[in-house]
């Protein structure tokens, strides 16, 4: 965990989820008043706001800038490259969960602008800004990070200053107030691809909400692996491995898993309390094939060969793709 005045952040890599070769995450929170300072990374950066508000700061290579407000169930997403700063709004600490398109990401190899420019000769940067070497002197001798300051009203001038792109170059897009891809008795689903956020092009996210003893079928990505984070109750993944092993692991909130691409797996609630789970693929589309499909549209009479069955047993198998399966009902 690394933390400074204004707040902290926790990561996870694959040097501590060794299978999570592709995506890692991050947990931030920023106190009332913090902020975490201008900066950019080799890798694109992926958000969503769990509680509080924040205001974003986005310049991009062309020189265009972003200013943009985010509450609770908002995305934002940062190409590499684009310089970056994420300001809490309001009484209340800022709380998200990070996922970034490289596996080896770390917060502790960031490009900061307080790091960068302290360790720069002021007289260089004078000449750089067209100012005195005076106007430099007061800048931090290091790295900030996430700094404390003044708390900004939800309402206030900075707040009122924000000033979104259009549809197409926005690094915002407000998620949960969009209707679920998939919405049943048992729960629904969330998706943000590049189709629904088109700046979002190498990662989708996904919020998956579970009502107790509900299930998300067994299913597969086809061109992405996905990486999740446990919100809210107890939640068990059940995987399917190319190496033709099953694996079996039941998360409480805090806890995340990483899905190699094309591994079959399903995800259970098992608590006695609705799940939530929020996560992204790494990949800017959405593709879900599920085992239910194949089993509704296979030829009957494959089926009953594939599993030495009379072909009518195999018409007792649920034909209907459900995606979210609602709990059994007790006999």
């Amino acid at each position: 965990m690394k933390a400074t005045s204004g707040g902290w952040a926790r990561e996870v890599t694959t040097r501590g989820l060794p299978i999570a070769t592709d995506i890692a995450g991050a947990h931030l929170f920023m106190n009332a008043g913090g902020a975490r300072e201008m900066h950019w990374h080799n890798s694109a950066e992926w958000a969503y706001v769990v509680d509080g508000h924040c205001q974003v700061t986005v310049v991009d290579p062309e020189g265009v800038a972003e200013v943009v407000n985010l509450g609770p169930g908002d995305l934002w997403y940062f190409p590499k490259g684009h310089g970056h700063a994420i300001q809490t709004l309001g009484p209340t600490p800022c709380h998200a969960i990070l996922a970034f398109d490289d596996g080896l990401y770390s917060e502790h190899g960031t490009f900061g602008i307080s790091d960068w420019m302290s360790r720069y000769d002021t007289r260089a940067l004078s000449q750089a800004f067209a100012v005195a070497d005076e106007a430099f002197a007061q800048i931090p001798k290091a790295e900030t990070y996430i700094m404390q300051g003044e708390v900004l009203a939800l309402d206030g001038p900075q707040a009122r200053s924000a000033r979104e792109l259009d549809h197409s170059r926005t690094h915002r897009h407000a998620m949960m107030a969009q209707k679920p891809r998939v919405s049943t008795p048992g729960g629904a689903l969330y998706v943000a691809s590049s189709r629904e956020f088109p700046m979002s092009t190498t990662l989708t996210g996904m919020v998956l909400k579970l009502k107790r003893g509900a299930m998300h079928e067994p299913h597969w990505h086809t061109d992405a692996n996905e990486w999740h984070y446990v919100l809210k109750g107890r939640t068990r993944v059940t995987l399917f491995a190319p190496d033709k092993r099953v694996a079996v692991a039941e998360l409480a909130p805090g806890e995340c898993a990483y899905i190699p691409r094309n591994c079959g797996h399903s995800i259970q609630n098992v608590g006695p309390e609705d799940a939530e789970v929020v996560g992204v693929l790494d990949s800017g589309t959405y593709h879900e094939s599920s085992l239910s499909d194949w089993l509704s549209k296979a030829p009957r009479h494959l089926l009953a060969n594939n599993f030495g069955l009379a072909e009518k047993d195999v018409a007792n198998f649920n034909r209907k793709r459900l995606v979210i399966v609602p709990p059994v009902t007790p006999a």
